[in-house]
């Protein structure tokens, strides 16, 4: 439930700001009359999202164990790639956000077609939707089918549009870059752990090599799949359900948290790592380059700004220092005239 609720209070708040900048720049060049179409594309994005979300649940049943496999370790793949666009889209055009949605209501303005308008909100929401359905559905995949997951995103998504109902009309304030620095932080937990679990569903749809295969290696003395260095690198890397039961509240809060289960296969700790060393030194290093990339530009506008509030007479009569010790030198005017 916590996973899903950050989950959606994350993807939902996005949606909701980029709702609230749309809808404030029709109301600020007098534009209310279009609201309607734009909620019309709004509308449509939710119902595509809810649509997907459906068809992958009741679609399913209909398939072979190994194709559910298949198609839920692919869909999840997919899942990951798009959280990961994500993360690094928002992280590099999020001040240049307000000005690009602007530009496009301002394009579809200029056209004055209906569906300029519809298009507009339609792609504005369409894209956190369909994400937040695919990571939703494959994060039902990795707990199962328990109401506190449904739960868990239905009151992210409640929190979203509460809060971005709180930004809009100026009661609250949050501060976005940290907001979105943390969840993003959050959601390469997450998209790890949604990449380990997709590999262990290709791994039982044979697709990849594992445990479920016939290039598992086999432990002499039992008989059963190897467990261990001795397993590297398609058996278990290691097997702690005896101390932390994969039904226990435990198992659950590391599982939603950083991706863990208590058996994984070598296959899925080595994807789980590789995706958190290099997405999260991407990451870390986009937020520090942001606060960089913004203070040099701030001290080059005030030097210009100061140079340029000088009058000319003022900087023409200002005195040349004098090196201590000299004696000051008279202007060759002055010294004509003295004569």
């Amino acid at each position: 439930m916590l996973a899903t609720f950050l989950i959606g209070l994350r993807e939902g708040l996005e949606a909701a700001l980029v709702v609230g900048i749309l809808i404030a720049y029709l109301t600020r060049v007098g534009r209310r009359d279009v609201l309607p179409r734009l909620w019309a594309g709004i509308g449509l994005a939710v119902a595509l999202a809810v649509g997907i979300g459906a068809i992958l649940t009741f679609g399913a049943y209909e398939l072979t164990s190994q194709a559910q496999e298949l198609i839920g370790g692919l869909l999840s793949l997919l899942a990951v790639a798009m959280v990961t666009w994500m993360i690094f889209w928002m992280q590099k055009t999020a001040r240049t956000l307000k000005r690009s949605l602007e530009g496009g209501l301002d394009r579809a303005l200029a056209q004055g077609g209906l569906w300029a308008i519809v298009a507009i909100g339609f792609v504005s929401v369409a894209r956190e939707g369909i994400e937040t359905t695919l990571l939703l559905w494959s994060m039902t995949q990795t707990f199962g089918t328990k109401p506190e997951v449904l739960i868990g995103a239905l009151l992210g998504l409640a929190a979203a549009v509460m809060l971005g109902w709180l930004l809009a009309r100026g009661m609250v304030r949050v501060d976005l870059p940290v907001f979105f620095a943390w969840t993003g932080a959050f959601l390469v937990i997450v998209a790890a752990g949604v990449l380990a679990y997709a590999i262990h569903d290709l791994q039982e749809a044979g697709v990849l090599p594992g445990p479920f295969t016939t290039a598992a290696p086999i432990d002499p003395g039992t008989g059963s799949v190897a467990t261990g260095w001795s397993a590297f690198p398609f058996g278990w890397a290691f097997d702690v359900s005896g101390a932390i039961p994969p039904t226990s509240p435990l198992a659950a809060i590391l599982q939603a948290t950083v991706g863990f289960m208590p058996q994984m296969t070598w296959l899925q700790v080595i994807a789980w790592a590789l995706y958190v060393a290099i997405v999260g030194t991407f990451f870390v290093r986009g937020l520090r380059r942001r606060p960089t990339a913004q203070k040099a530009p701030t001290a080059n506008t005030e030097m210009v700004d100061a140079q340029a509030s000088i009058p000319p007479a003022a900087s023409a009569a200002a005195p040349t220092p004098t090196p201590p010790g000299t004696l000051p030198t008279a202007p060759p005017a002055q010294t004509q005239g003295a004569r």
